[in-house]
């Protein structure tokens, strides 16, 4: 369906897309009830209140803010600032619910604040923060997650205490764990972990947040966590009852609290504000950025008017006793995926939860607390997986250091502070590379005009994340429509960040038919092998291979090799990686080579590829090469290299005879008698005597890959002849 042909919002989109948006809707609410209710309960408000966040995001927001698919809701990013809020604020009182009150005013302080910097048009807010400081920040508020909810999904109680205490405690609360409430937790987290890797699409049906809600209130029954009592367990006693249920008021109304404003003259309630302001805002603009990158219809959100409606519904948010809400990336990635298509999915989500809470809140009381802590304790893991540190490592050094030292800093003392940290690291180490001071906080851009429609912007100076929005100011005077050369010829340094930007900004150029070309950075040397990494004039950068030459590099392959070439870029939707993990989707196909040699097509291309993730889409670009027009009776199938543990839950089709093959590839097809039949000792063999490559059919077509990056002219020749020699195997079958 064409783009003009969806209504963004009103009745009119309502009428043609009502059906969609509200299958769509219903479906994220039933990943949103689940998580609203642990985000609720970790951050030491009643759950309902996380609840109430959702339905206001939903029934009220979707219409005053500036997205098109986000769902609105209260997020695991938040939880940090939220606890610490209401445990800092009650310290002093005897009270349970006063901290918690006292963080309402801080919450309806700060939704003023996010509407005051919509209306001044804050909205490129994010731009000013270095990537690799925000990143550590988000995994040190995933490890302090993890590092709380561990002993709660175990079942045992622990005072307050810094995450590093609470990390050192973990071997403790597994020796002392409450046997039945410790199964609860780890079912959970087993469902939550391998479902991903299930391939059944019906398995898929049912969100994994809400299979583990199926699961452990049967659980919870079992284990008669209804009422208080005791068990032995090898010779030990342990207490089990409601308290180790969701807490909910009989009456909905009954849930709402009202903000308690006599610390309003404290430091630390306005500490808080102003966490919850930042960290709110930043978290939300990222996560709409992440959201327009998956929108297949290719809208953008407007990023000051949203930042108004967040505004708007958290001050509302606090004034009922809710959490703050941002755009979460995790529920609007379920949209999208979803067939949402408007504003209304995220509508019905919220409509679908004020009907559930209000017809059946017995239901929520029988979820196990164990099981909304094992939902986080995934949240936390994806916040700060082993993948996030070593993509960060591939940046280059200097990046990995800013992102362990901001999270270390955050873990040691709290998170204002760790931002902070972040980017003052990053300016030294900028410093270090030899940036002059004064460079570090202003850009000399100047714009030559050739017609109305192409402009070349001159840098002078350095480009760092400290004066990007320096430039930036300069590109907003244009529109995606145009053709900009941007000329760093004069520029010492580029950091990762404004890397970051022009790459994504590039992007939208090509997507709206436009054109934004970096030239001029000959002189300048990536510090790493990373497309995206900073680069400088030093002596000790590495040279590689210059990506702005890319398009003359490939026209002269193409020529060498009697290959056409096309350099346009097109905007396409399809899907990458049948078989992998991740469902991925293909977005941008650009620097074609293409030829046909005995009626099969040889075709290489540069692929965009985006995912989902959290807070930010995961975006990557790799080179990959279709051979089509198959008529060898190949069946679908995937290969390739098998590592440890890697997808560990899938099958893989082994051949007794050929071990070396069988423990250099990981195989998998839709119907394992006709892989079988097809990899006969000749194809294998060639495998055997081959590079590893990544492979995937689908059917008539073979997709190749030996790397998920841009590969090289060289890597380009051996991939086609990689290709070549399978299809003459293939040939003699």
């Amino acid at each position: 369906m064409a783009t003009n042909a969806i209504h963004e919002d009103g009745i009119d989109g309502l009428k043609q897309n009502w059906k969609q948006d509200m299958l769509s809707g219903f479906l994220v609410f039933l990943i949103a009830l689940p998580l609203c209710l642990s985000v609720s309960s970790a951050s030491g408000f009643p759950p309902i209140s996380g609840i109430f966040t959702a339905i206001i995001g939903g029934l009220l927001v979707s219409f005053i803010g500036g997205a098109n698919v986000a769902i609105k809701g209260p997020a695991a990013g938040l939880i940090v600032i939220a606890i610490g809020a209401v445990t800092e604020l009650g310290a002093e009182s005897t009270d349970p619910m006063r901290g918690y009150e006292l963080t309402l005013a801080a919450i309806v302080i700060s939704g003023i604040f996010q509407s005051l910097l919509g209306i001044l048009r804050a909205g490129s807010l994010s731009d000013f923060f270095p990537t690799s400081a925000v990143l550590g920040m988000l995994s040190s508020i995933g490890i302090i997650i993890f590092a709380k909810q561990a002993h709660v999904a175990l079942g045992v109680k622990l005072d307050d205490k810094d995450p590093l205490a609470l990390l050192a405690e973990i071997p403790h609360s597994i020796a002392t764990m409450n046997p039945e409430i410790a199964i609860i937790g780890i079912v959970s987290l087993i469902i939550l972990f391998t479902l991903p890797l299930v391939k059944n699409k019906y398995a898929k049906m049912i969100p994994a947040p809400m299979i583990v809600v199926l699961i452990a209130i049967p659980l919870g029954f079992y284990f008669d966590l209804d009422h208080d009592h005791k068990y032995l367990f090898l010779h030990d006693e342990y207490e089990l009852g409601p308290n180790f249920l969701v807490t909910l008021p009989s009456n909905v109304l009954d849930g709402m609290h009202y903000p308690n404003w006599s610390a309003i003259g404290t430091w630390a309630l306005w500490k808080y504000v102003i966490l919850f302001t930042l960290v709110g805002s930043l978290e939300s603009i990222l996560s709409s950025k992440a959201i327009d990158i998956l929108d297949p219809y290719k809208r953008k959100t407007k990023m000051n008017k949203d930042l108004i409606g967040v505004g708007i519904g958290n001050t509302l948010a606090g004034l009922i006793g809710a959490l703050p809400m941002i755009s979460e990336i995790v529920r609007s990635s379920a949209n999208i995926n979803n067939g949402g298509r408007t504003k209304w999915s995220n509508f019905f989500h919220g409509g679908f939860l004020l009907l559930f809470v209000a017809l059946l809140p017995g239901l929520i009381h029988h979820i196990p607390l164990a099981a909304l802590a094992a939902m986080l304790i995934y949240t936390g893991y994806r916040l700060a997986s082993p993948k996030v540190f070593r993509e960060t490592l591939k940046v280059g050094i200097g990046q990995l250091i800013v992102f362990v030292f901001t999270i270390l800093v955050t873990l040691a003392t709290e998170l204002i502070i760790g931002i902070v940290a972040g980017i003052a690291m990053e300016l030294l180490i900028q410093l270090v590379n030899g940036v002059k001071v004064n460079y570090l906080f202003s850009s000399d851009v100047t714009i030559s005009s050739k017609d109305k429609n192409e402009h070349t912007l001159s840098v002078n100076g350095v480009l760092t994340f400290s004066n990007y929005l320096g430039l930036k100011k300069k590109l907003d005077q244009f529109t995606l429509n145009d053709r900009l050369q941007l000329d760093l010829s004069h520029v010492e340094y580029v950091d990762h960040t404004v890397m970051e930007h022009l790459h994504h900004l590039g992007e939208d150029y090509h997507r709206a038919g436009g054109e934004l070309k970096v030239i001029g950075t000959e002189r300048l040397k990536p510090m790493s092998a990373h497309p995206l990494s900073d680069r400088s004039l030093s002596k000790d950068a590495i040279l590689i291979e210059n990506p702005t030459t890319r398009e003359d590099q490939l026209k002269s392959l193409a020529s060498q090799m009697s290959f056409t070439y096309q350099d346009f870029y097109k905007d396409i939707k399809s899907n990458f990686g049948k078989f992998s993990k991740e469902h991925k989707v293909i977005k941008y196909e650009g620097n074609i080579l293409n030829k046909q040699i005995d009626e099969i097509t040889y075709a290489v291309s540069d692929l965009s590829i985006v995912s989902g993730g959290d807070f930010k889409a995961g975006v990557s670009n790799l080179t990959v090469l279709s051979v089509s027009n198959l008529h060898y009776g190949v069946p679908l199938f995937t290969m390739k290299e098998e590592r440890f543990f890697d997808n560990a839950f899938l099958s893989d089709i082994n051949f007794a005879d050929h071990p070396k093959f069988s423990k250099t590839y990981k195989l998998n097809g839709f119907s394992e008698t006709q892989v079988r039949e097809f990899f006969t000792k000749n194809l294998i063999t060639y495998f055997e005597n081959q590079d590893i490559y990544h492979i995937e059919s689908l059917g008539s077509e073979l997709i190749i890959y030996k790397h998920e990056k841009v590969a090289s002219t060289e890597e380009i020749k051996s991939m086609i002849a990689f290709a070549k020699g399978l299809v003459d195997v293939m040939a003699k079958k």
